[in-house]
């Protein structure tokens, strides 16, 4: 059996037919139903937004994701960064379908009923808690021109209850199935008792788990649940500006992105059998990976040929993890999350072909 990277203890020694079945990619978070249409500018004035914002929906903005649907010809797509990073694995796997995992919460409602549906198109094995107090997470992207203006209403995705639905039995039994654990920063808001769980789990089994510090804010606002979580973390990933923020809010005195990992990477760690890896992407300027501190350069692409930056990041992750559960390199890893962020910077949102032409 081949071992991932340079590290002996890195994965557990399982048999190969066991890497790639359902199941053995484990995310957890916040899902949202992205909601994507070409407005007018009257649209924009009319919620007062910004022609390209990333923003969370206020009082004013609640009647809009319905007027949206009413008014325009929309698009629907299973959203959310961690339902992302886990739908792109899934799509870069292609077979077995249902490779992933994904637990969040939704409400009983009409885009409750859209978000299951994307879920499964993508072959995603989404197991939702239900509930009636909030509606389904939505995030409305109001197009015009080149300009995106993104509009999140988490609404029920911040209502996930650990003991109402990871600890029944049914649900942790697909926990337990998994090999490889993934949860975005933004779900630390929502349930860190989840979090932990799932991340004690991982370390006790010698299982792998991934964490991402997915925005500054978390670093800033969220730094003690962050740090909670922080020793059971096999693998962090990051961009240069959460590096920055949580390079800021530890006190590390540098700058310097491969410092920052340095660092990060030598934060206490509960499960001395493997290293903890950090890797934090810089847009076009390259990814750092700590593994004797390597820089890979990002796949090139022509300006006019970007559409859409928005889940990028995701995407990144995404393809990562697609070749982390088949026990493929580090180097791997990370040539296939560039394929898959390059991929998405073409579509509009998180979206791509129905194939992929990674090699």
């Amino acid at each position: 059996i081949r071992i991932l990277g340079s590290s002996p203890s890195f994965f557990p020694l399982l048999p190969k037919q066991l890497i790639l079945r359902q199941n053995t990619l484990f995310g957890m978070g916040n899902p949202l139903l992205d909601i994507c249409a070409v407005v007018d500018k009257d649209f924009l004035d009319k919620y007062g937004l910004k022609p390209n914002d990333q923003i969370l929906a206020e009082e004013k903005h609640k009647e809009m994701f319905e007027e949206i649907v009413k008014k325009f010809k929309v698009e629907y797509h299973a959203g959310g960064a961690t339902q992302n990073s886990v739908k792109v694995a899934q799509w870069m796997i292609q077979e077995p379908h249902k490779v992933a995992t994904f637990f969040g919460c939704i409400g009983k409602d009409m885009f409750g009923k859209i978000l299951k549906e994307k879920a499964e198109e993508a072959h995603v094995d989404a197991h939702y808690y239900e509930q009636s107090e909030e509606p389904t997470g939505t995030c409305a992207a109001c197009i015009t021109g080149d300009n995106r203006s993104l509009v999140a209403n988490l609404a029920a995705a911040n209502c996930y209850k650990k003991e109402k639905h990871l600890d029944l039995e049914e649900n942790w039994k697909l926990v337990e199935k998994a090999h490889v654990y993934y949860i975005a920063g933004f779900f630390l808001t929502v349930s860190l008792e989840s979090i932990l769980k799932v991340a004690k789990h991982a370390s006790e089994n010698n299982k792998i788990f991934c964490l991402n510090l997915s925005a500054p804010f978390i670093c800033e606002f969220f730094k003690e649940a962050l740090m909670k979580v922080m020793p059971y973390v096999d693998i962090l990933f990051g961009n240069e500006t959460e590096a920055a923020a949580f390079a800021q809010e530890r006190g590390f005195e540098t700058e310097d992105i491969e410092e920052i990992a340095k660092k990060a990477q030598s934060l206490p760690k509960e499960n001395k059998k493997r290293q903890r890896i950090v890797v934090f992407t810089q847009g076009k300027e390259g990814t750092v990976m700590t593994k004797g501190v390597e820089t890979f350069p990002v796949l090139e692409i022509d300006q006019s040929e970007i559409v859409d930056t928005t889940g990028a990041g995701d995407a990144f992750v995404g393809g990562f993890l697609s070749q982390l559960v088949q026990d493929k390199t580090f180097e791997q890893c990370i040539h296939a999350g560039h394929y898959s962020a390059n991929v998405i910077i073409r579509h509009a949102g998180c979206t791509f072909p129905e194939k992929p032409d990674f090699h």
